[in-house]
């Protein structure tokens, strides 16, 4: 009786199995890349929307532990803040996503741009996100009359690791990795980041917002997230 109560006491001890996911970012699976090239196919490159919408505008502070994708981490001790803009969108209820949002942020040092697109009914595939990003030594609406090539794109999965494919350079004064193979991918992603800009009227807006923001002295230590 003494050792069954142990052995139990012994497997009750073990700590319980983690399982972790390493993403390859840089070189996404022959698999990975052939199902973020169908989930950018599946996006409409010409979309018509439903009649609601929203257009929001405001300014965060960054903690430094605050992670923001295309943002530099900020060093120890530093804060930082950054103004952004919001522009959402619904689609019919007959089509096969439900709403598109495209988001602009920019603080003291970067720009970026972040389109997700988000499935009506999410059986594997639940939202697909493209981003791009640029210096903040020129200005927002310079960014906007240029195609910047995106530099990330990913798919979130229900029950799923998400798909990630993002441009990685050198680091440690090692050589940028070859990515050339992914150039279509990258090329897919940039073209709809295109598109949805001028359908959505981010052009317009997004200056027209930023200009609106810096009118208004942000409350001290306030805090929003876009």
């Amino acid at each position: 009786m003494i050792a069954s109560v142990f052995a139990g006491t012994l497997a009750f001890a073990q700590p319980p199995q983690v399982k972790v996911n390493v993403l390859n970012v840089c070189s996404p699976s022959a698999d990975d890349q052939k199902e973020l090239s169908a989930a950018l196919a599946k996006v409409p490159g010409k979309p018509v929307f439903g009649s609601d919408y929203e257009v929001a505008r405001g300014h965060s502070t960054l903690d430094p532990g605050t992670s923001i994708p295309g943002m530099q981490p900020l060093p120890a001790g530093a804060a930082s803040a950054a103004n952004w803009v919001r522009i959402r969108r619904e689609f019919p209820a007959s089509a096969l996503f439900s709403n598109v949002q495209y988001s602009f942020s920019v603080d003291a040092t970067n720009m970026v741009e972040t389109l997700v697109l988000r499935l009506r009914e999410p059986k594997d595939l639940m939202e697909v996100s493209i981003e791009d990003s640029a210096s903040a030594v020129t200005s927002a609406a310079a960014m906007l009359t240029t195609n910047t090539p995106v530099s990330r794109v990913k798919l979130e999965r229900f029950g799923k690791a998400s798909v990630v494919l993002a441009r990685c350079s050198g680091e440690g004064g090692n050589p940028a990795a070859d990515q050339s193979v992914f150039e279509h991918i990258f090329h897919a992603a940039s073209s709809l980041m295109n598109q949805y800009r001028e359908v959505l009227g981010a052009r317009r807006m997004v200056p027209q917002e930023l200009a609106r923001l810096g009118a208004i002295k942000p409350a001290a230590g306030g805090k929003k997230s876009p």
